[in-house]
Formats: C-alpha cells, sequence, structure tokens
C-alpha cells in the first residue's frame, strides 16, 4: 500500500486573509482571541484609550522598557488610540464596525450600553458584525458586575481545588492560564458566529464567561458529583485514574515526567524498571486497581530513574516505546530539535530589540499559513493611517487628536 506524503506547509497570506477584527479588549483572553486570528492572517487593529494603553505592555519582564510579554501578544495588531468615552470616539468606533467583521470587548457588562455603543448600534452600522463579550462571568446572572480575571476562574472552575499536593493549600498557576484557555474559546467562537453568517449573512453576540471554558476543561468533576456525591481529591503529580504518573528527579539533578494512561505503557515501564513480577497482579490490568498501588510502583520507577542521567533515562524509555518527557524550561525549548523541526519557536525582527524569539501559531496548515508581520507595536503607531483609510482628512484628526479624543 502507498500512502501520500503530507504537503510541506506554505507561507502565505493566511486562511483568514481579509477578515478585519477590532480588538477593543485589555490583558489576556480578548487580546490573545485576536492574536490567534492575526496569527492566521486577519488583520487585527487594536483599540487602545490615549492615555491609557492596555495594561498589559507593563506585565511580566521588560527590556530596555519594552515589555516583552506585549511583544508576543500585540504581534500582527495595528494600533490605534481612541477614547470610546467621548462621542466623537464612538463616532469613530461606529465607523470602523463598519468595516469589521469582528469586534472583540471585555468591558463590563453595560459599559458599551452606556457609551451607545451596544449591538443595536453596532448592527446596524453592520448588520454581519459579530460581537464578542469576554467577561470574568458573563452578561446576565446577579455575579455579572464583579471584576472578573482569570485568578477567579481558576479558582472557581474548580482547577485551584484539584491542583497541589494532597495535605497542601488549593494552587493556581504561575501564569495566565484560564485566560489561555478562554482565548481559544474566544476564537473558536468567532468562527463559528462567521460560519453561521455564510447562511444568514447576520453577525451575532457571543458571551463569554472566562470560567466556563476552564470548567469544561476539567473533566467529569461535575458528572461525579452529580452521581456519586464525591469530590475530585487534590493528588499532586499523581493521577487518581492510572499509575505510575509522576514527575522523577534523575542521577543529574534533571526530572521527568511519567505517563502511563494505556495498559500496554504501564507494562512496558514497569518491565524496564525491572518490575515485571507487578504486570500478572489482577489490580494492574485497570487504571483505577494501579493508582490504589501508586506508592509500591511510584517508588520503583523513581529508583530506577534516580540512577540514570536524563539522557540514560530518556534513550531507555524510548527504546522501550514507554511514554517519558524531560521537564522543559525556555532554555530547553528553544534547543529542542522537534520543536525546531515544527517551527514552534518563531525568530521575528522587531524595531526596538532586533529579532527576537517567541512561540509561534498554534499549528500548521498545509496551505494558508502566514508569516508574523510584526510584534506589538507601540500605542497609535498606526492610528493616522487607519483613520486615514476610514476617510478622516488629516485636519480631522489632528482636531480629534486636540480633543483627547485619540
Amino acid at each position: 500500500m502507498t500512502t501520500t506524503p503530507h504537503p510541506t506547509p506554505t507561507a502565505g497570506e493566511g486562511a483568514l486573509a481579509g477578515l478585519r477584527v477590532l480588538d477593543v479588549s485589555t490583558l489576556f483572553a480578548g487580546p490573545m482571541a485576536a492574536m490567534h486570528l492575526g496569527d492566521l492572517g486577519a488583520e487585527v487593529i487594536k483599540i487602545e484609550h490615549p492615555r491609557r494603553p492596555d495594561p498589559s505592555r507593563g506585565h511580566g519582564p521588560a527590556k530596555d522598557g519594552h515589555g516583552l510579554w506585549w511583544k508576543t501578544l500585540g504581534r500582527n495588531k495595528r494600533t490605534v488610540t481612541l477614547d470610546l468615552s467621548q462621542p466623537a470616539g464612538q463616532d469613530v468606533l461606529v465607523r470602523l464596525a463598519a468595516t469589521a467583521d469582528v469586534l472583540i470587548e471585555n468591558f463590563r457588562p453595560d459599559t458599551l450600553e452606556r457609551w451607545d455603543l451596544g449591538y443595536e448600534r453596532l448592527s446596524a452600522a453592520n448588520p454581519g458584525l459579530v460581537l464578542a463579550r469576554v467577561t470574568g462571568f458573563g452578561q446576565i446572572g446577579p455575579s455579572r458586575r464583579r471584576p472578573g480575571f482569570g485568578t477567579l476562574a481558576e479558582a472557581m472552575s474548580g482547577f485551584a481545588s484539584l491542583t497541589g499536593e494532597p495535605d497542601g493549600p488549593p494552587t493556581l498557576p504561575p501564569f495566565g492560564l484560564a485566560d489561555g484557555v478562554a482565548s481559544l474559546a474566544v476564537a473558536y467562537a468567532v468562527m463559528a458566529a462567521l460560519h453561521a453568517r455564510t447562511r444568514t449573512g447576520l453577525g451575532q453576540v457571543v458571551d463569554l464567561a472566562i470560567v466556563e471554558p476552564m470548567l469544561a476543561m476539567l473533566g467529569p468533576q461535575i458528572t461525579r458529583w452529580d452521581q456519586l456525591g464525591s469530590i475530585q481529591p487534590r493528588t499532586g503529580n499523581r493521577s487518581a485514574n492510572n499509575a505510575p504518573r509522576n514527575t522523577y528527579q534523575t542521577s543529574d539533578g534533571a526530572w521527568v515526567a511519567v505517563s502511563t494512561s494505556a495498559l500496554s505503557i504501564a507494562e512496558r515501564v514497569m518491565r524496564l524498571v525491572g518490575r515485571p513480577d507487578v504486570i500478572d497482579e489482577p489490580w494492574f490490568a485497570t487504571g483505577s486497581g494501579r493508582a490504589a498501588h501508586a506508592d509500591d510502583l511510584d517508588a520503583s520507577v523513581a529508583a530506577w530513574i534516580r540512577a540514570r542521567t536524563r539522557e540514560e533515562v530518556i534513550a531507555a524509555f524510548d527504546e522501550a516505546e514507554a511514554a517519558v518527557a524531560p521537564i522543559y524550561d525556555a532554555r530547553d525549548i528553544v534547543a529542542d530539535p522537534q520543536l525546531n523541526a515544527l517551527g514552534t519557536i518563531q525568530y521575528v525582527d522587531d524595531e526596538d530589540l532586533g529579532r527576537i524569539a517567541m512561540q509561534g501559531p498554534l499549528f500548521r496548515m498545509s496551505r494558508d499559513n502566514a508569516p508574523t508581520r510584526f510584534t506589538g507595536r507601540a500605542p497609535g503607531a498606526d492610528t493616522d493611517s487607519v483613520l486615514g483609510a476610514l476617510g478622516l482628512s488629516a485636519e480631522e484628526i489632528a482636531s480629534l487628536r486636540a480633543e483627547g479624543v485619540l
């Protein structure tokens, strides 16, 4: 039997070329969703307050006064300043929305309506517009106006209660996990709404609460409570569903992670570490049975790994076709040959810092990949060109700037 080789991915304008996205959101979930769309070739216009730009510009480490997080989060986005609390700024946004396919915002509920920028007005200017509204708790309900950040979603989704050692406190992630998960859900919802528009010609409102996508990622904890009345406990790096599954230190001080979700993998691991005797035990045949004997299995795996270097452990597991991975930090990630083969790390020329490395788009396509056109730009760098293309004269733009609208 012959197989057709997978075509080599090629770079072009991108699968979403021709799509215009207005990013009126701040911090992470909304802006990251717009970044994902821009990675696929969409034209993204980032709109920020002229005197209070997106706070993400100041988050995290910086070099020479330039926030490094923004360089990635703001990639492929043209930047425009606009005060939406002023009527003149509202009029400009409506004119921009008339040219756009998508608008992403994350103000507290009722803020757009207070500014006379609700969907009724926006859709009157553009019936095909998709408005994605991203908040902590959604547009309806008793908590809708509460400040909502990813940390709160990580707490309320059940994630923190499941994370950490059994005798330790609930644990939060050291990065914006809930925002990142929500950003994927926003991009997915936007594309679903755009697909629906191909049938109806009409846009619609997407209402996404950051807590919901995070909740959706956490397995059957709700069904377990509903059907069994039990709460999933914290198990540290172990799993209640299979064993051995943990992190283990090697003789050279490195760490590796082992997973044995499949019975065949569990058998290979235990043969490799010199414990074939457990494979014929009745309890070994099920993941839950192995989990009940995790102390014994972990001790054998840990002792075997502790006697070898990371390189030796990886090589032996690979030869045995067992599942292991080194626990990486950024230094390891950029050097990994597999990730380099995939092009996972991209190097982009930045006008402030020169050539910089960052993680690239989430996947490759056989056609219609889009290169990163530029990294995060200064606030308002494209205000004049974007508004000029909208039909505003240089005099009108200067007047709006003098009034503090831009």
